[in-house]
């Protein structure tokens, strides 16, 4: 097969290398008119595609044309509900990964307000411990109105109409005492 290729390509160098300067003009002038004629076509079809010159098409062009922006409508649409799809994986993944910290930093918090009250309690006795615990200062915890213990999950959905209300429940972040 090589040696089929090989020469192949030595005779047609050698067939190149055999032309005469005129005959060689002559390709390349042909080669140039089949060029332009290939970009003409395609700039006429351009044109097609984004909804020009449409007057000259029978029936049965524009119904084919109607069939490729279709299909070339599917395919973008599948390509981006694909690359929605990807990022909403991602974002889950990011949201349980975020609920893991947050439930490990509560049981954090918690084990810290033990060892708290154990040390009141070896520093001030039982009764004064509980004195003291009651009377403390409040524990700081982060409240945003939703159950922090409870997974994220989120979804591709049609987007909603838009309005210009303000939204039912907004998110309210910072510390809160309890």
């Amino acid at each position: 097969m090589r040696s089929v290729i090989e020469r192949y390509n030595r005779t047609k160098e050698e067939h190149h290398h055999q032309m005469n300067p005129a005959s060689e003009v002559k390709f390349w002038q042909r080669e140039v008119a089949s060029l332009r004629q290939q970009l003409q076509y395609l700039q006429e079809y351009h044109r097609q595609l984004m909804g020009e010159e449409l007057s000259g098409l029978s029936i049965n062009d524009l119904q084919n044309l109607e069939n490729q922006l279709e299909m070339s409508l599917k395919g973008v649409r599948m390509k981006k509900d694909q690359i929605l799809t990807d990022e909403v994986k991602e974002l889950n993944n990011k949201g349980h990964l975020i609920h893991q910290e947050n439930l490990e930093l509560h049981k954090k918090l918690d084990l810290m307000c033990q060892e708290n009250t154990e040390l009141q309690k070896k520093v001030y006795g039982t009764r004064q411990a509980n004195e003291a615990s009651r009377s403390s200062p409040p524990n700081y915890t982060f409240n945003n109105g939703y159950d922090l213990h409870a997974p994220v999950h989120l979804q591709l959905s049609q987007p909603l109409p838009q309005k210009n209300d303000a939204p039912e429940k907004p998110m309210k972040l910072g510390l809160q005492l309890h």
